[in-house]
């Protein structure tokens, strides 16, 4: 019998109560070994999802706490889509996907896990990333940790950031 090793997602699976606070606000203050952020700007920074889709999955997120797309400011609006281009580039070089999925779920119906403090995700796809473990188990494979992640992406970012 093989086993599947995922701890990363025993906190989200056990968790009951609800999380207090914003994620998206609390997640530039956290301290630098337990931060997701891969690159920041002015009005927005890029976050790794901490239970992702696939490898790479990021978000890119307003420090602004605000609800839709609609009550972003300009220079926000500006910046999520130019960050948008950005992880695309950064995605494909530091993944070689096959496509990326790029979405944002506003309000519940529409999936939203965190419905006040709108963001966007792009998940980078492969050819056959859909197997049986996703379709009959219900089950993800995941073969890099979030901070072999982070580690990745952090220099990429950093070479396109500069760049552009």
């Amino acid at each position: 019998m093989n086993f599947l090793w995922s701890p990363w997602r025993l906190e989200y699976v056990t968790s009951s109560k609800p999380d207090e606070g914003c994620v998206f606000c609390d997640a530039p203050r956290l301290p630098n070994p337990d931060s997701l952020i891969v690159y920041e700007r002015k009005t927005c920074y890029v976050i790794l999802n901490k239970y992702p889709y696939n490898n790479g999955h990021v978000m890119v997120v307003p420090y602004r706490h605000t609800p839709s797309l609609g009550a972003l400011t300009a220079e926000e609006r500006y910046e999520i889509a130019d960050l948008q281009a950005l992880c695309e580039k950064a995605l494909v070089e530091a993944y070689t996907p096959h496509g990326i999925n790029v979405g944002v779920n506003l309000g519940k119906p529409a999936g939203a896990g965190v419905l006040e403090h709108v963001h966007v995700h792009l998940v980078p796809r492969w050819n056959g990333d859909t197997n049986f473990m996703t379709v009959v188990g219900t089950t993800r494979v995941l073969p890099e940790d979030l901070h072999e992640s982070a580690a990745r992406l952090k220099p990429i970012f950093a070479k396109l950031g500069n760049s552009s």
